[in-house]
């Protein structure tokens, strides 16, 4: 088969297009012949090297899979081949202790597809068959590929780790970002008020696009204030934050007494330092996300099937284009996602 394997980590890393061996399933994993595979910024720090898992190379990397089972394991009998199917890209065991009781997100011996074992920038892929998941008719693989990881990252934050009731202000950092688009989406549809930060014009349009009630200008140094203003000086009772760093420590400044940020990434720094006088008095929450758990991408492709969760995809690109795909994405001039389709 064709794929794309990362040879060498580095800012841009040595990538190599060509033949490699096509997968052999186990007793208990299924091949997927990869229809579309979407870019994530966790695929910049498997480039880069700068993961805290180390991986081994050479190394397929992708990690947000749609397609069709092409070959079955000895032991899987639940899938049929030509079965429409995502991937979830925290591969999980199934029998640990948090596995036995449905979060999967946090398995004791979790593996992130495309990190710790090939990926889907290829044509076909194998996993667990347990890590697959049925991907509604009305679901398209693009949408599919842009919303399994990203969309399920948000649907998890917001519906599982943390609660929007009707009214609550919802403060949406990064808007043009896979988690952020699909973010504003959830929200709304849950009845949040929502305010979005985005760095530029475009990507302030494309906030109210999807829904944002506000969406103010994140390049500015008091943007805090600018949300602090839109809520009256009473502050938003929910963040979703997945930058980390000093965007982490502002979102603090626009969060009202007894409010929740709930984070799920680190991109922007991974020590954060606290104010912890304010943090008690006031009552906040600080709650940490992963990944997502079966359910949470199961209601994300429903969702997108019912037309309440749609996908912002910037470009589809031809597999031999990935390395320009991590160019695109590291410039930060992508609006949504980037999918690669083999």
């Amino acid at each position: 088969m064709k794929a794309v394997q990362l040879l060498a980590h580095g800012t841009p890393g040595q990538f190599r297009f060509g033949e490699v061996a096509d997968p052999v399933p186990a007793a208990d994993e299924v091949v997927v012949r990869v229809r579309a595979c979407g870019v994530n910024h966790l695929d910049l720090w498997f480039e880069q090297g700068d993961l805290p898992t180390p991986v081994a190379l050479p190394r397929i990397g992708g990690c947000e899979v749609a397609g069709e089972i092409l070959a079955l394991g000895a032991d899987v009998d639940q899938w049929r081949m030509g079965d429409r199917v995502a991937v979830q890209s925290n591969l999980f065991c199934g029998t640990c202790e948090f596995c036995l009781r449905g979060e999967d997100s946090i398995c004791l011996n979790g593996k992130l597809l495309g990190i710790q074992c090939d990926g889907g920038f290829a044509e076909k892929v194998k996993v667990p068959a347990r890590c697959v998941v049925a991907l509604p008719e009305a679901v398209s693989f693009e949408t599919s590929a842009a919303l399994t990881l990203a969309g399920s990252t948000a649907m998890h934050m917001l519906t599982d780790r943390a609660e929007v009731r009707a009214g609550d202000w919802v403060l949406v950092i990064g808007a043009s970002s896979g988690v952020g688009s699909a973010a504003i989406q959830i929200a709304k549809q849950l009845g949040g008020r929502v305010i979005a930060t985005a760095s530029s014009p475009a990507k302030r349009e494309l906030a109210t696009k999807l829904g944002a009630d506000f969406a103010v200008d994140s390049s500015k140094a008091d943007w805090p204030s600018e949300v602090r203003k839109i809520t009256d000086k009473r502050g938003v009772d929910l963040v979703v934050e997945h930058v980390g760093g000093v965007v982490l420590q502002s979102v603090f400044h626009c969060l009202a007494r007894g409010g929740t940020v709930v984070t799920c990434g680190a991109t922007g720094g991974r020590e954060v330092p606290m104010q912890l006088w304010p943090f008690f008095v006031k009552q906040h929450r600080l709650i940490g996300s992963y990944g997502r758990n079966r359910g949470d991408l199961n209601a994300t492709l429903e969702w997108a099937a019912d037309g309440r969760l749609k996908p912002v995809i910037h470009q589809v690109i031809p597999l031999p284009g990935v390395s320009n795909a991590f160019e695109q994405l590291r410039s930060r001039t992508v609006l949504g996602k980037l999918v690669v389709k083999p």
